[in-house]
């Protein structure tokens, strides 16, 4: 299977690997040991459901009820995509005995829409709207997983954590704010074993991608309080306000990335601690320095006593950090662009950047994929990074080890 993501091949025997994963559920949940045929995706899932403590037996609980429901989707972002879904997805979910769902960000369904028959055999396990199907409520499924690894994914029959879901298989992509990039939910089609192939994962990759760019269609113009900062990969980062791109000094790219890790916002002398090493900047260069910045952003975007942002920033090293703490490691890693302002010593940033790096090295390292190992190796800030060769050699399918495990010996020996 050259996809992980996708649950089967084309000429998989459905009842051959339903039997398979039966198996391989039964043992990881009664031995807690992972069995092959269980893809990664699958199987890192089901550990996050185990630490969660995630019932197999258990079911999704609705969280939003009728009086809720209404005004709450009514306001939700994806509203306005919800006719581009429909016209793509109803036929489809319709004549095929298949549902068409959107939930938010936190798993809740907000629309479920499809077959009638079929829609009441999922009221049964309680896959309604206002019900939360996140990974820490319903286990493994294809919304809550899509929304966890921030990747489209498929999952089929006994790949559910939930027993009562076995029956089911699904196919969900993430949906995403087109100008800020994060994630506001997934769209997702439900169904029988006929679900069960390549094409259902791609048509709902396609209905994303189509009901995001309706979303940057109908999108206002930039408002002012829209606030991004890029500092991955870059000595002098850029800030998007307003309709504005500013590229920043050094100082005042500290001063940002430093100023964006604290909303509640910084005093003087707190900046002054977090921005230098030594004594030899006083706190008039750096009140200068503020003031300079302050005109150059503007009053109502840059606040003082404390100096704090005026409106929530949308910054890429935090892009970084949640895809990590969600467990979608591919994920962060294509959005890594590169260490923090890798020229920066400012001491909140050198503490910024060392973290996130030894965070993203670590969790490549723990997933072992060969694949993502090389795109850090091989990258302008991983040719040197002995631990990751180590891994990569290890990993590396036999006929491809030679490069990487000649480069991990030519490291340790200079680095003795």
């Amino acid at each position: 299977m050259t996809d992980p993501w996708v649950a089967l091949t084309a000429d998989t025997d459905l009842v051959e690997r339903l039997g398979e994963l039966r198996h391989a559920h039964e043992v990881f949940t009664t031995a807690g040991r992972l069995e092959l045929p269980v893809r990664s995706v699958v199987g890192e899932s089901w550990r996050r459901s185990v630490r969660a403590r995630v019932s197999p037996d258990g079911a999704a609980q609705v969280e939003l009820g009728a009086d809720e429901l209404g005004p709450y989707r009514e306001g939700h972002p994806l509203a306005r995509a919800m006719p581009v879904i429909r016209e793509l997805m109803s036929a489809y979910a319709t004549d095929g005995e298949h549902l068409l769902a959107v939930c938010d960000a936190y798993g809740r369904l907000l629309w479920v829409e499809g077959h009638e028959t079929t829609r009441r055999r999922a009221g049964r396990m309680n896959f309604v709207e206002g019900a939360r199907w996140s990974e820490s409520v319903a286990g493994t499924n294809a919304p809550g997983t899509a929304i966890a690894v921030d990747r489209p994914v498929q999952v089929f029959a006994a790949e559910h954590f939930l027993r009562p879901v076995q029956q089911w298989t699904c196919a969900a992509a993430p949906l995403h704010d087109p100008r800020t990039g994060r994630v506001l939910g997934a769209v997702d089609i439900t169904g029988g074993n006929r679900l069960a192939h390549p094409h259902s994962l791609a048509f709902v990759q396609a209905v994303a991608r189509a009901a995001e760019s309706q979303l940057a269609l109908l999108a206002p113009s930039p408002a002012e309080e829209s606030v991004q900062l890029s500092a991955l990969g870059r000595d002098e980062a850029l800030l998007v306000a307003g309709g504005r791109k500013i590229r920043l000094s050094r100082r005042h790219s500290e001063i940002l990335v430093t100023l964006a890790r604290h909303p509640e916002g910084l005093g003087g002398d707190e900046l002054l601690i977090e921005l230098y090493e030594d004594e030899s900047v006083t706190p008039v260069t750096l009140r200068a320095e503020l003031s300079r910045l302050r005109r150059l952003l503007g009053p109502e975007l840059l606040l003082s006593r404390p100096y704090r942002f005026a409106a929530p920033v949308d910054a890429d090293f935090d892009t970084v950090a949640r895809r990590l703490a969600s467990g979608a490691v591919a994920a962060a890693l294509s959005a890594y662009a590169g260490p923090l302002l890798p020229g920066s010593q400012a001491p909140s940033v050198a503490r910024l950047r060392r973290r996130l790096d030894d965070q993203l090295r670590a969790s490549l390292i723990a997933r072992g994929d060969p694949g993502l190992l090389a795109d850090w190796a091989y990258s302008p800030w991983g040719e040197e990074d002995l631990p990751v060769w180590q891994a990569l050699a290890a990993a590396a399918p036999p006929g491809q080890r030679a490069a990487p495990l000649a480069r991990a010996r030519e490291l340790d020996a200079e680095q003795r």
